[in-house]
């Protein structure tokens, strides 16, 4: 037993001398606690944390131990949420990674829905990723007393139990009316279009689609099956992490690419391109593979978005703060004030520019940065 222990311990020797390098660091003796902390949290960013990007440690597994775990609790959160569910859609789900519904809402309940939001000019912010503008329209306080038909669709029972089993917990998302503007001027190719996991761990995101949606216009792009957690997918996530924080900007922190051949390699599918009719819901895990499809033109796609993201490493599937009755809608227009906060302190820009109000068709205002 002392000879484990004693074998045991030299293994961790040099773990330890790593971490006090770590401490040692420019203000590393104040920062290294939040650091090994943020590893109990949805904290991805290799490059921003000197924990969980350091190569020694990934090598020795704290990337995939992350991963394993995550994937274990959101296991048992959607045992307990699977009666939210048909047997059907669960097991859809399970298979691939994402439940896709074709009209969703009863044809006159879209048809206001889709005049409601098409027609309404309301206060939005972009961002210029690449060739392409993105712009949401925050559905929060401001926006939804003006939104009768639009508050109708979040209040349902349905979406709400498609966005709980597919993000694991009973959450609060926030929902955006979203438009995708491609081609906007000539530049180098949207970062959204690489195939990538958005985390290491499940989350929600959803699309309704307001528009139809064609296969050379930028559809949703998705990997069947790649939200599972095979020992080929979990061999690929040690091995990226390794040097993650000198990987591309993005797989830096913490959204890693993959490119098809790779996807080849883990006995994985060609990537499914979501050509739409409106009035369709896709849910889906972005630990899957995805992406935006490119357009081969000048392009405008719009839908109604939801997000939501918890700490992977929760037991329980409900206690979500932001749900809270004073704070649910209030919740994307406190993101915003950060995120403008931190700009004006100067530690951090802020990509998303506010461009006044507009409808969610109209041409897009910032496309220079």
């Amino acid at each position: 037993m002392v000879q484990v222990w004693q074998e045991r311990f030299k293994a961790l020797k040099p773990l330890l001398k790593e971490y006090q390098t770590i401490v040692q660091q420019k203000h590393g003796w104040l920062k290294a606690p939040l650091w090994t902390l943020a590893l109990a949290t949805g904290a991805k960013s290799f490059v921003d944390n000197p924990v969980l990007g350091n190569t020694l440690f990934n090598q020795a597994g704290l990337h995939v131990w992350r991963v394993e775990l995550a994937a274990q609790l959101a296991a048992r959160r959607r045992a307990k949420l699977a009666k939210l569910l048909s047997a059907e859609d669960a097991q859809f789900f399970n298979q691939n990674g994402f439940i896709l519904k074709e009209n969703f809402l009863p044809n006159d309940a879209f048809a206001q829905l889709e005049q409601e939001l098409l027609s309404t000019e309301l206060a939005a912010r972009e961002t210029l990723q690449g060739n392409t503008v993105t712009r949401r329209i925050p559905l929060d306080y401001q926006s939804l007393p003006q939104l009768p038909q639009t508050r109708q669709l979040i209040a349902q029972p349905a979406l709400q139990h498609l966005l709980n089993y597919v993000g694991s917990c009973q959450l609060q998302p926030m929902l955006y009316v979203q438009s995708i503007l491609s081609q906007v001027r000539k530049a180098k190719a949207d970062p959204q279009t690489s195939l990538h996991a958005d985390t290491f761990h499940s989350s929600v995101k959803a699309w309704l689609f307001l528009t139809d949606v064609l296969e050379d216009e930028g559809p949703f792009v998705y990997v069947p099956g790649s939200h599972q957690l095979t020992p080929a997918r979990l061999h690929w996530e040690k091995q990226r992490s390794i040097g993650a924080a000198t990987a591309d900007r993005m797989s830096a922190r913490g959204s890693f690419r993959i490119s098809e051949a790779e996807l080849e390699q883990l006995g994985l599918p060609k990537p499914k391109a979501f050509a739409v009719r409106k009035n369709t819901l896709v849910v889906a895990d972005t630990f899957g593979f995805h992406a935006r499809g490119k357009s081969v033109r000048p392009s405008t796609r719009i839908e109604v978005w939801a997000y939501a993201r918890r700490n992977p490493f929760l037991p329980w599937t409900g206690f979500d703060p932001s749900a809270l009755p004073f704070l649910k809608d209030k919740i994307i227009p406190l993101y915003w004030w950060a995120l403008d906060e931190l700009e004006k302190r100067q530690w951090r820009k802020n990509p998303w520019r506010p461009v006044g109000r507009l409808r969610a068709g109209d041409p897009p205002r910032f496309i220079k940065k």
